[in-house]
């Protein structure tokens, strides 16, 4: 990927502490980073593609070593793209596959599921086992088991039990214990890049051929709007959702010395999908030390068609209109990529440290 001359900023780049200090110091080399966490939030990975097709098609191979990727929701479906044999061409089927989705209105949950299926089938093309077999890469899967009416997906109950979730993040985020438990499947040659977990009841599995689709589908199955997936081989009886519900932006305790590259949607970190309306809930600076959030500027953002990235009401927004929406789908895919550029550029000259901020 060629840099081009970019006259304003495209990228927002803020690190933790250590990293922070670290980058300043000594700059950013791709041997640096052994975790790359991939955050819930949809179509909005659309939005920053070019940064992905940079960071695995050509930055990251150029210094080979052992990675873990960890994701919730859409961030391990482009993880899970990324250790397809050739992850420049299943990040941009991950954006095409998306971007063709069309739904009419008052579509049902289990129609949307039997269509991320679909999806599914096609991004991976019968390719499993390479992605548990990928020289390089680790992925980690995140989801939750969802307890007492959240376990079904009748509208009402879920209507219920997601109010009641609500009340109980409000009082406060531990409370949320008694409805979800954290499951993070990973690839069974290295353990997730965790310290122990004790916010919630937490469970680690290995990843194998006979869970992968089902662990990637829960991991992406927003309730009211997919069924929960049940049964997940090796996980036990019960309903999986989308692992965002309890860690949206994945305010996790990662470990190492490394730097944690994070390609992100936003500059910042949201610990769970019910603080998105709470703007006291922030990311843990000690959990985020050595992290590197990487994500579009608002000079960026402010250029785009709609002057936001793709969003999951787009859906609603161009209810009608599947062509107009991707149309402007395929337009911030094709912007993205002055992300990547920029990226490498950055990292080329070794001048990513002047547009450093603290996280």
């Amino acid at each position: 990927m060629t840099a081009i001359h970019i006259k304003f900023p495209a990228l927002s780049l803020r690190a933790g502490a250590r990293a922070l200090t670290r980058i300043r110091e000594r700059g950013l080399h791709a041997e640096d980073v052994g975790i790359l966490p991939g955050a819930a939030g949809g179509p909005k990975a659309l939005g920053i593609q070019g940064l992905d097709l940079a960071l695995f098609g050509e930055w990251l191979p150029g210094a080979p070593r052992e990675r873990s990727l960890i994701g919730a929701s859409i961030g391990s479906w482009r993880f899970a793209s990324a250790c397809l044999p050739d992850p420049v061409d299943g990040i941009r089927r991950l954006g095409e596959l998306y971007t063709s989705q069309r739904f009419a209105k008052g579509v049902s949950m289990a129609e949307v599921s039997r269509a991320c299926i679909r999806m599914l089938d096609e991004l991976l093309a019968g390719q499993d086992a390479d992605i548990l077999n990928s020289p390089l890469n680790r992925l980690n899967i995140v989801v939750v088991k969802s307890n007492g009416l959240l376990s079904a997906d009748h509208r009402g109950r879920l209507g219920l039990g997601l109010s009641s979730v609500a009340g109980s993040n409000l009082l406060g985020r531990r409370r949320l214990a008694r409805h979800f438990e954290r499951v993070i499947l990973h690839d069974s040659r290295l353990p997730p890049p965790l310290a122990a977990l004790s916010d919630f009841p937490s469970r680690y599995l290995p990843l194998d051929t006979g869970n992968l689709r089902q662990a990637l589908l829960a991991s992406g199955s927003i309730p009211m709007v997919m069924e929960g997936v049940k049964d997940i081989p090796g996980l036990g009886p019960g309903t999986y959702r989308d692992g965002g519900l309890l860690d949206y932006h994945l305010d996790l305790p990662y470990t190492g010395e490394g730097v944690v590259l994070y390609p992100h949607f936003t500059d910042k970190v949201i610990p769970g999908w019910f603080d998105k309306a709470l703007p006291w809930r922030k990311g843990c600076s000690e959990r985020l030390r050595n992290v590197l959030l990487v994500s579009p500027s608002k000079d960026y953002l402010g250029r785009l068609p709609h002057c936001k990235l793709p969003d999951r009401k787009d859906f609603t927004r161009f209810l009608g209109d599947d062509l107009g929406r991707e149309r402007y789908w395929r337009k911030a895919m094709e912007e993205s990529d002055r992300l990547g550029d920029e990226f490498m550029e950055l990292t080329q000259n070794g001048r990513l440290h002047e547009q450093l901020q603290p996280l």
